[in-house]
């Protein structure tokens, strides 16, 4: 029946339709009584699995569709990014990489079903919790409330969304069982349940009364109060081992001590958790929406894993308690999509904490979509409750490992018969030349550069991912070293100061906050400032970035600067660099700088792994597409999984590495058959003592 509590006296009906005696030829919904789903009138029990489309190649979807469905799971649950189709407002993309549609035909045709979470927000360790970074355009706007302006891009956006997830319900002939309303919002401090009303009545609006829309929150009563709401089926989330220490104090993230989360060694301690949704759910189904197989890695922490039997023996005590799981199975890094390295986000415990480029999650399916020990032990749980398909598991993709790759400063000229960039007096043939990123500022910000008395943020000049250089003069002579410093936290994310081009180090969120410096008077002072990912989870997913203070010199604000929003992505997407300004140094220098190099891989583009040997931070392009981030001395992920599909069979591949700190004396770059986890350089030089 229906439960009351909406303003005004509204009454909401459940996902539940009413009681009849002969229920309709395809239905989907809830008997609170039986404690069970029935599906067409049989009652029902699914066990399902994550995976990220976005995350994933498209030319990799069915692989790991398949391994899913061979694992015995009979529903596939997945987060549609906001942010990942609607780049603009009213810019729409929905082609390619990104064919939602596409994926869930896939589905179908696989016989899966599938558990929609289509947010607006939906945290998955993603770039501000899908939602799009022009939002903050509006700096005073209020996410995830019912700030008038934030509900106008929702309500725009689910008009445009929802209308496509429609005919694909359960109800209509689709595989669509049931769709998630926001995502853990009980963990957000607005807790605005005026807000969950405006969305429940836009889901209801656009995808008909019938359908199942359901709510996910931990375990912990203030978020179960705050995230759920009557008419929205109550669920929630746990794992066996999964380190989450997130809960909001006084507005503002506060880490847990450490503890892991309901170790499931005993039955009691799932009971436990099942116990808290039944505070906010008294009747139906048991569901635990995200069962944690894994843990995510930040840079400079351990890589997260948690044991095979630990998982199996948590997934064991839920069914036989007859509950509903979704497991996080398959996590990968990079999609296809040409801004893959932007979107891994950052959690915020006890500080700004971004996470990998590599999504893998010690997942029971890897990142290069390899069956795992895990996924196995997991099939085997599965088919103590019932059926799993015949037949073998598809086998692991075939890896190469391609060997070293020297890389080599970008030319000053291109090839013959191409106009030189943009000096037209060429060095010899042959002759190397050092272009680092200040040389070629006219081909990445071909627009020029924004003027302001002082800094401005990457939003208040509409840049939402990548780099912003930030340009001034020093205004006097510093003959002995000076503090050049900025206010606490105002750098987001990083940034990388040169002085008449010379590399000074680095300035850091919560890091390093000033640098000595000594020069005269006009003396040209860049700041790179990099973004590390927006907050996908904290108190507050407002995370700006760029300058958000003002650098001072001994205490002396700087005036006069100017912002190049820089075009990296698109410049290199377009085949640059295919040449670069002259510079006289024939050896690497210290400070941001390209490298090009390519590789042959014959016959066969097979997945394979890069390792960075020497190097320090910055990012990795393949062929115009972009792998992510490296970090060696942070760690711990050591190298970037290269899908094959990105890889050319017929001809070279081409490399273009921006190296932001100091790139090795002998660049190069090593192509590996596996991974590197769990390292950093000076975790080995430490073993090496």
């Amino acid at each position: 029946g229906a439960r009351d509590g909406a303003p005004g006296g509204v009454r909401v009906p459940t996902a539940a339709p009413l009681p009849q005696a002969v229920p309709p030829a395809r239905s989907f919904q809830v008997d609170y009584e039986a404690g069970c789903f029935r599906k067409d009138g049989a009652a029902f029990r699914y066990v399902s699995g994550s995976l990220h489309y976005a995350r994933v190649p498209r030319a990799a979807w069915r692989d790991r569709l398949l391994k899913m469905s061979m694992a015995g799971l009979s529903a596939v649950q997945l987060y549609i990014p906001w942010n990942y189709h609607e780049p603009l407002p009213g810019v729409y993309d929905f082609a390619g990489e990104r064919d939602v549609e596409a994926f869930l035909d896939l589905t179908a045709e696989l016989g899966l079903l599938v558990i929609l979470r289509p947010g607006p927000y939906i945290c998955a360790e993603w770039e501000m919790g899908g939602l799009p970074a022009w939002l903050l355009w509006k700096p005073d706007i209020v996410l995830r409330s019912s700030d008038p302006d934030y509900l106008a891009a929702v309500d725009s956006w689910l008009h445009v969304l929802l209308p496509k997830m429609k005919p694909r319900l359960y109800q209509y002939g689709g595989n669509i069982i049931s769709v998630q309303v926001e995502n853990e919002y009980g963990s957000y401090y607005a807790c605005d349940h005026n807000y969950l009303w405006h969305l429940l009545g836009t889901f209801r609006a656009l995808l008909g009364p019938d359908v199942l829309l359901f709510t996910t929150d931990g375990t912990r009563a203030e978020e179960l109060r705050c995230g759920t709401l009557p008419g929205l089926y109550a669920t929630v989330d746990f794992g066996p081992g999964a380190p989450r220490t997130r809960r909001i104090a006084d507005g503002c993230p506060v880490p847990d001590p450490p503890q892991r989360l309901f170790m499931v060694s005993a039955d009691s301690n799932i009971t436990e958790a099942f116990s808290a949704q039944r505070l906010a759910q008294p009747k139906g189904p048991l569901v635990n929406s995200e069962y944690y197989t894994g843990w995510l890695d930040y840079w400079g922490e351990a890589h997260a894993s948690i044991s095979s039997a630990l998982v199996a023996r948590g997934l064991e005590a839920m069914l036989r308690l007859g509950a509903n799981v979704n497991m996080q199975l398959c996590r990968t890094a990079p999609s296809r999509s040409p801004l893959c390295s932007p979107w891994p986000g950052a959690d915020f415990k006890e500080g700004y904490k971004p996470v990998t480029t590599s999504y893998d999650y010690d997942a029971p399916l890897s990142e290069a979509g390899d069956p795992t020990e895990k996924l196995f032990a997991i099939r085997t749980v599965i088919s103590k409750f019932q059926p799993v398909p015949a037949g073998p598991m598809p086998p692991a993709s075939p890896k190469q490992a391609y060997g070293r790759v020297a890389l080599r400063k970008v030319r000053a000229c291109p090839r013959a018969g191409q106009p030189c960039l943009p000096r037209p007096r060429c060095p010899p043939p042959g002759s190397l030349q050092y272009a680092d990123l200040l040389d070629v500022l006219d081909v990445l910000c071909p627009s020029g550069p924004i003027r302001s008395q002082f800094p401005l943020t990457f939003e208040a000049i509409k840049q939402a991912h990548g780099f912003v250089l930030y340009r001034t003069r020093l205004p006097r002579d510093v003959p002995a070293p000076a503090a050049l410093s900025a206010p606490p936290h105002s750098v987001c994310d990083r940034g990388y100061v040169m002085l008449q081009r010379e590399y000074q180090g680095t300035l850091e969120r919560d890091g390093q906050t000033a640098l000595q410096v000594t020069g005269r008077e006009g003396d040209t002072l860049d700041v790179l400032l990099e973004n590390m990912g927006r907050i996908n989870f904290g108190a507050n997913v407002s995370d700006f970035k760029g300058l958000l203070g003002n650098l001072s010199l001994e205490r002396s604000p700087l005036r006069g600067w100017q912002l190049f929003p820089l075009a990296i992505e698109a410049a290199v997407g377009q085949g640059w660099p295919h040449a670069a300004p002259r510079r006289a140094s024939g050896t690497a220098a210290a400070g941001p700088a390209f490298y090009t190099g390519a590789f042959e891989s014959p016959g066969s583009a097979s997945d394979t792994f890069v390792e960075f040997p020497g190097w320090r931070k910055g990012q990795l392009w393949i062929n115009g597409f972009n792998l992510g981030r490296y970090w060696l001395q942070r760690g711990p992920q050591q190298t970037l999984f290269v899908p094959g599909s990105v890889l050319h069979a017929s001809r070279p591949n081409n490399i273009t590495v921006l190296e932001l700190e100091a790139a090795p004396p002998a660049p190069s770059l090593l192509f590996l058959d596996h991974p590197l986890f769990n390292s950093t350089l000076s975790r080995r030089a430490a073993a090496a003592k």
